[in-house]
């Protein structure tokens, strides 16, 4: 079987491709993929995996900022990682993740994503840590918020930064929609 991967920002996408990886991202979430969750995903960098069928896995990283111990730290954000469903455990979000990894690795201070039950094993696996500590954000309204809800979801990949520090907060920048 043929494999095709290619990395491109959003704004080198086609309309088909963009139409592409959102089809397979409503699927591959049962539903539960809104625009915000898409829109998360969009302005950054996109790795999309092509098979004999067509799209078979994409994933994005976008940047944030998050102050960690008084920094505010260039963050590497993955979002929208999918595989399609007869193509899973095959290898192919490896393959998406260390592409999105490379860019993290080389270009971030950090790597962050917010892992659902099913992707948590694949990103463990891959060296990405559960963050241990609180998670905040900066909020429009309110100032700076507790998430607790993010806290065992949240997982980090010290890059250029360096070592983290449980002890101390991480905190998001604000964005429409769930926040991490």
């Amino acid at each position: 079987m043929t494999i095709r991967l290619r990395t491109a920002h959003t704004a080198d996408l086609a309309p088909a491709e963009l139409d592409a990886a959102r089809a397979l991202l409503d699927a591959a979430f049962d539903g539960d993929f809104g625009d915000e969750d898409w829109d998360h995903g969009l302005g950054g960098l996109h790795v999309l995996v092509h098979d004999a069928s067509g799209l078979a896995a994409h994933g994005a990283v976008v940047m944030r900022r998050v102050r960690h111990r008084g920094r505010w730290l260039r963050t590497g954000y993955v979002e929208n990682v999918a595989v399609r469903a007869d193509a899973r455990r095959t290898g192919l979000g490896g393959r998406v993740m260390a592409e999105l990894e490379r860019v993290v690795d080389r270009a971030y201070d950090l790597g962050a994503l917010s892992a659902s039950d099913d992707g948590a094993a694949l990103y463990t696996a891959r060296g990405w840590r559960p963050w241990r500590g609180e998670v905040h954000a900066l909020s429009p309204d309110a100032g700076i918020v507790r998430l607790p809800e993010e806290e065992g979801s949240t997982y980090v990949r010290a890059a250029l930064a360096g070592p983290l520090d449980p002890a101390r907060e991480l905190l998001f920048d604000w964005r429409d929609g769930d926040v991490l």
